[in-house]
């Protein structure tokens, strides 16, 4: 007889966030059972409360990116370098699933986050087909998942610290090409600004400047390399242009990373990026609205170079454990997981993560 498992599951957007009582899946061959440790509330998540998102398949049981330990395997489970994995064993595994490897984006094109095949835990798989999604005591993880084991040096509250702000970032720098000496302006004090800031120091910069607030957000990103800090509840849009152009000596900046989701960021950013400069746009995972800028005066005349970043890839979920491991006693991602939730005070996590009162919250499904 099989195991209960309890989740929070997301029924319809704009309505509660419920328990329910899912029984343990019946393993395939190679595929595994995750006791999850943590897994956070990040934009996504409030995105998905607030249907903007579409063609999701409520009910879903949202989050992303998760880690835990192998609760059980069907056949020997191996991770991504093929060593084999044990019971017990901590674990993260890369959320992006199911990509072809056949269509155009996956071969010719090479960026797989655009594969139609492509799905994602806790945002693309509904509760109705299992329990793929980390605001649950255990994750099914199917076959072919990819998975890693943990560092030893690094935490759960290490990994979902920097989660998929830490990710995602790994694919900013890898899109913003900065070099060393660059002047670095990110857009947004999340914690995909605040991770882009942080690789942007070691990727180089000679300067790196966040725009963002409230205040304990901006005091954080000073501690996680930031060398300025702009909030924009004191300065208006002019103003914060005006402080970038002075911070560069009249030149604006080598790269701008926007990690804002706003259209006026952008309209912004175009405007302190330096003549030949790049403008990385990672922050509009959903449709805000429109921006006006004037292709002539911000693009075309200044000659610069825009870069979407849309997701990321295996190879960058792998690298993030790689600089957890290498830098945790120097950046601080654990801080940046401000609040635990257990799975009753779920929608309190939503309320807070929707306020932007803190730069991220987790959950623990055992708390």
């Amino acid at each position: 007889m099989s195991s209960k498992v309890i989740a929070a599951v997301m029924p319809a957007p704009r309505v509660p966030v419920e328990l329910r009582e899912f029984d343990e899946p019946d393993l395939p061959v190679g595929g595994a059972l995750l006791r999850t440790a943590m897994s956070e509330v990040c934009g996504t998540d409030v995105h998905l409360w607030h249907g903007r998102l579409s063609g999701v398949p409520y009910p879903i049981i949202p989050g992303h990116v998760t880690t835990g330990t192998l609760d059980k395997a069907r056949g020997t489970l191996k991770d991504v370098q093929g060593n084999i994995l044990n019971e017990g064993d901590r674990l993260a595994f890369f959320d992006v699933h199911r990509t072809c490897g056949k269509c155009l984006a996956c071969t010719a094109n090479r960026t797989p986050t655009r594969c139609p095949s492509r799905r994602v835990y806790g945002i693309t798989d509904s509760a109705t087909e299992g329990l793929f999604g980390g605001w649950s005591q255990k994750v099914y993880l199917e076959p072919g998942v990819v998975v890693a084991k943990l560092p030893d040096r690094v935490t759960f509250e290490d990994y979902i610290g920097g989660g998929c702000g830490l990710l995602t970032s790994v694919h900013i720098i890898e899109r913003a090409k900065i070099v060393m000496g660059d002047t670095v302006v990110v857009q947004g004090a999340g914690a995909v600004g605040m991770c882009s800031a942080a690789l942007a120091r070691k990727a180089g910069a000679a300067q790196v400047i966040i725009i963002g607030a409230p205040a304990s957000r901006l005091e954080l990103a000073g501690r996680m390399g930031a060398d300025a800090v702009i909030n924009i509840d004191t300065a208006s849009p002019d103003e914060r242009i005006a402080q970038v152009m002075a911070l560069t000596n009249g030149i604006g900046a080598d790269v701008v990373i926007e990690a804002a989701g706003s259209p006026r960021a952008f309209e912004e950013g175009v405007r302190m990026a330096r003549n030949g400069g790049a403008y990385v746009i990672a922050g509009h995972y959903t449709n805000t609205g429109d921006s006006t800028i004037n292709a002539h005066e911000h693009i075309n005349r200044k000659h610069l170079d825009i870069r979407g970043c849309w997701g990321s890839e295996a190879g960058h979920f792998l690298r993030a454990l790689t600089i957890l491991d290498r830098y945790r006693d120097e950046i601080p991602f654990k801080d940046i997981g401000a609040k635990t939730y257990g799975l009753t005070e779920i929608n309190e996590a939503l309320e807070v993560a929707a306020s932007m009162a803190i730069p991220k919250a987790l959950v623990d499904p055992w708390r």
